[in-house]
This record gives structure tokens, sequence and C-alpha cells, in this order.
């Protein structure tokens, strides 16, 4: 089986209202979505999909994903999609870095050789947990009131995990924290994510003001010496997010018992290939996992769902779905893929990722490699 065509799709996915995180110093209201369709010369398809969440967030941007795409894209044409390791090294030999740029490709040849082997990705991944994945609600920074709302909104939709953005003030995220802390459901899961918002002195201040309550912060500061300096020094689990990038972070993570939890985002760390050796390195280790993407429409959640599905359920702490942020218009594959069920998600039992976008909602391709 060779590749013989490369097609790149882009559309902008508006979110349903605007959106605040690291404190409330980044907003966002639309993201910018890229699609690859990959072909072959057996009639078998294969689709990707990378998202970053906004150009202010993490560095990457969907221009920068496209141009990457420009550049090895075409060094894949004649490579059997299903010989992921080979076509990983490919696009690292030619492009060193850039993972975010790569994901959509490696994701698409994914799909390939689970369709061709006719099985889920999940089980190409190495075989499914049948448990399904509690979904983490997306809480944006607000007033103390206005983010019980916010959850109180996803509680009607079945939802208990929920990821509240703090980091604004010290003061003010104290009072957020033990607000939504003293107003936690039975069975119900309330973490911190700071999205790198917070200096060392005030992640050290926030959570030893509030080491009484049995709570995880992720990613409390920008890098990984900061988050150190913060665990050495604090008592609550801390997840690291942002800052897991490459297989030599989670080493450094674990050898330095940085963090408990990592977030493992799969357009972040470069697709399946890269997130699998992630995923089995945390597995040997004892550290637990959230998994999610950084955005994107019901084709990205689906195959994140893959993902989590092939990890044991004590290792999973819970995933996150990006299209339920997103209005109507932003919909590709009506009624396909995974979906919030009463606050959790199922990988589909379709051969590949299970998700067919409609081309006639993507429009014409932005570039074709043939």
């Amino acid at each position: 089986m060779k590749i013989t065509r490369i097609s790149v799709f882009q559309k902008d996915l508006d979110l349903s209202h605007p959106y605040f995180l690291s404190g409330g110093r980044l907003k966002f209201e639309r993201i910018d979505s890229t699609f690859v369709k990959i072909e072959t010369d057996e009639d078998i398809h294969g689709w990707g999909e990378g998202c970053p969440w906004g150009v202010t967030y993490l560095p990457a941007h969907g221009k920068g994903i496209r141009a990457v795409i420009d550049e090895i894209g075409p060094l894949l044409l004649g490579l059997d999609p299903r010989q992921s390791n080979h076509i990983d090294r490919t696009m690292d030999l030619a492009l060193p870095g850039h993972l975010y740029g790569k994901a959509a490709l490696d994701i698409a040849c994914w799909d390939i050789r689970a369709k061709a082997a006719g099985l889920p990705v999940v089980d190409v991944l190495g075989g499914r947990y049948g448990e399904p994945t509690p979904i983490a609600s997306s809480i944006s920074t607000d007033t103390p009131e206005g983010m019980l709302a916010e959850i109180d909104h996803y509680r009607a939709m079945g939802y208990h995990v929920h990821s509240a953005k703090v980091g604004a003030d010290v003061d003010m995220d104290i009072k957020r924290i033990r607000h939504l802390a003293e107003n936690e459901k039975p069975g119900e899961l309330i973490f911190y994510d700071v999205n790198r918002a917070w200096l060392p002195a005030e992640a050290i201040q926030v959570m030893n003001a509030t080491a009484d309550l049995p709570i995880m912060f992720e990613q409390p500061c920008e890098t990984l010496d900061q988050c150190s300096t913060v665990r050495a020094r604090t008592t609550q689990p801390i997840s690291i997010d942002e800052r897991l990038e490459t297989f030599e972070d989670i080493l450094r993570i674990q050898n330095n018992r940085i963090a408990e939890v990592v977030n493992i985002k799969l357009n972040r760390v470069g697709g399946l290939t890269k997130a699998v050796r992630l995923r089995d390195f945390c597995l040997n280790s004892g550290i637990k996992m959230l998994t999610m993407d950084t955005g994107g429409t019901v084709l990205a959640d689906t195959v994140v769902q893959h993902f989590v599905q092939s990890i044991p359920r004590e290792f999973r702490l819970g995933t996150w779905l990006c299209h339920d942020l997103l209005n109507n218009e932003a919909e590709v594959a009506p009624g396909q893929g995974s979906r919030n069920h009463n606050g959790v998600a199922v990988a589909p039992d379709l051969p590949g990722i299970g998700v067919e976008p409609e081309v006639a909602l993507l429009g014409e391709p932005v570039a074709v490699y043939t």
C-alpha cells in the first residue's frame, strides 16, 4: 500500500460563547482547524485533524500546521501509511520539531492502518478497555458564582468531572477554589487548571492556603523548573499539561517527581505514534493520565476516545470534548463519532476512526499533493 494523494482543508470553528483561561488573560472566540485526507493506491483513505487552541495558548497556529504539511507532505507520497514508525521518522528527519504540524498526517495514517485491518483504531493501538471515559467540562475563568453556574450547566448534561480555570489573582483564586469545593457533589471531581498563569510564589501561596482540600492543580506555572519548585513546597497532586511535549519531558517529570498526573494532548505531542510512547511510559511508571486534544471538531475528539480507551481505567482521569464548545456551524460529521452520553464518551466500533467528514461542509481543499 502506498500514499498517492494528500488533500488539505481549512475551516474556522466558532465557539458558542467567548472562552477565557489562564486567569482570564487569554480570550478565545474562534479557532482555526486543518483537516487532512490521505488516499492510497488500494482505495483506502484516512482522515486527521489538527486544531491549535487559538494562537496565544501554545507556540502553535493553524497556518503553521499547513506550512508544515506543505514542507513534509510531498515526502510521504509513495510510503506505506501503515508503517507508523517509518512515517513518524520520515517527518522528523525532514523537519525537526513542529510536532503540532505533524499530528493530522500521523492520525490519518492510523485511520488507514485500522481500516486496512478492519478494526477500530483503539484495537490497533493495543486493544480496548471497555469502560466509558468521564468527560471533563472546561469552565472558563469567572467569578466564583459564575463558575459554579457553568458547572451546573454541565451537570445537567451528565458531567461529573470539571476543569475549572483559575490563575487570575491569589485572593480571588482562593475564593474561587473554596466556593467550588464547598459546592462539589458526591462522586464529582473538580480540578483546578492554572494554564501556567501563576509565578511559583503565587502557586505555593494558593495551594498551601487550600491544602485542607482534597484537590488537584494542573500546570500551575510556566516551566517544569517552576513546577518542580512548587512541587517541593506543596502537598496536593500536580498535573503537567502544556509542558509535556516530548519523551524527554516525561522522563524529566518522572525522574524529578514533578507531577503525579500528566495531560497528553494529541496535537501537541505530534499525533498517536508519539502519544503511544508516552502512554506506555506512564503505564510503567504509575502516572495517571488526562487525555485530550488542543481543540477541534468531533473528528479530533473521536481520535482521542480511541486513544483513551486503550488505557486501563485506573490510569484514566478523564477526557474532553472540544466540539461541545462549538456552535452548530462547526459540525463536519453530523451524527458520527464520540459524543457526550450522560457525562461519558466511548470510541466507535467502526473500522478506523469511525468519522468521515462531509467534504461539502469543509469546502474546497486549500492544498493537494500528488
